[in-house]
């Protein structure tokens, strides 16, 4: 793969996106001050470079759907071909390597207040260890910010689509089924391909669409390789943190500029967290002084982040 180098112009690029992953690019063009057509090169060189991947990702709390975090054990010599198995089922979400393949951590979605699948996956012989808790609640409403800082705050307004509808549990059509799954592999796909894939009008399509974001089913997130910001550690962390203290941590460390991901969970580590470094030294640092110093954090766990094999999902079609 040839090594990209981003300019301003692509930071801008990368920075709009985050705020609507599938804003039109003439719009995006308007704020940058550039051509529909430099804006649409742009992302097609960052796209097939494997840069940058827009999914479309369904909102499981608005489905009815439970998300389990599992983390798993496992033998090195086994890890590789575990981890392409998990990827390709359809209630992962997510599913991240760790500790140069002696871990995998992955989130399960599944109908109601289903279990994660744990026995089905404790049997499997490269597996010596299963543990799952509860994903109870995102607690960021951004992404790592390292990669949103292009714009300023007139341009970010923009930009910013309509802030969606709280529902309570949303049920599904048979065009979502036919929808969800190909914006989960291109979350930019246009409403004619989608139109024909699902078989149903162009015009149903881009309605559908519409409900979908406007009730907070469908969000579109963006895939970045952290490398282009000059990031290359990633670490998984574990916190224990005192319950009168857990929202005053939670929203302490969404703050950060390290932070990529914060969620509150079940078990004896109430709070997940994913950091996004520089290096090693970096990362120190960061455990040493923000995390240490934190009031309430009774103990943390560590697990650098080896890959990502997969990042979004459309929730499982089963209901």
């Amino acid at each position: 793969m040839d090594s990209v180098t981003l300019d301003p112009v692509d930071l801008r690029l990368l920075h709009a996106l985050q705020i609507d992953g599938r804003a039109a690019f003439s719009r995006i063009a308007d704020v940058l001050g550039v051509s529909d057509r430099t804006v649409a090169r742009r992302f097609d060189r960052l796209r097939t470079r494997g840069s940058v991947r827009v999914a479309g990702v369904t909102g499981s709390r608005h489905t009815g759907h439970a998300e389990w975090l599992v983390h798993l054990r496992v033998l090195p010599s086994g890890a590789a071909a575990l981890t392409r198995a998990l990827t390709r089922r359809p209630d992962t979400a997510w599913v991240t390597v760790t500790s140069s393949g002696t871990g995998i951590v992955c989130v399960f979605r599944v109908p109601g207040e289903g279990p994660a699948p744990l026995d089905a996956l404790g049997r499997l012989p490269q597996v010596t260890h299963a543990d799952a808790q509860r994903l109870l609640r995102p607690v960021m409403d951004r992404r790592w910010s390292g990669r949103t800082s292009a714009l300023t705050e007139e341009e970010t307004a923009a930009l910013r689509p309509a802030a969606p509808t709280e529902t309570a549990a949303f049920r599904l059509t048979d065009l979502d089924r036919r929808l969800l799954p190909a914006l989960a592999v291109d979350g930019r796909a246009a409403c004619p391909d989608l139109a024909r894939l699902a078989g149903w009008s162009e015009s149903a399509v881009r309605r559908r669409l519409d409900e979908l974001r406007r009730s907070g089913v469908l969000r579109f997130d963006v895939e970045v390789d952290s490398g282009l910001f000059g990031c290359s550690a990633h670490c998984l962390l574990r916190l224990s943190v005192a319950p009168a203290r857990l929202g005053e941590v939670s929203r302490a460390l969404s703050g950060d500029r390290e932070a990529a991901f914060v969620a509150t969970t079940t078990g004896p580590h109430n709070l997940m967290a994913v950091a996004v470094c520089q290096d090693a030294g970096a990362l120190h640092t960061y455990l040493m002084d923000r995390i240490g110093a934190l009031p309430g954090v009774a103990h943390v766990e560590t697990a650098m982040i080896t890959s990502y094999a997969k990042r979004a999902a459309p929730v499982p079609m089963d209901r």
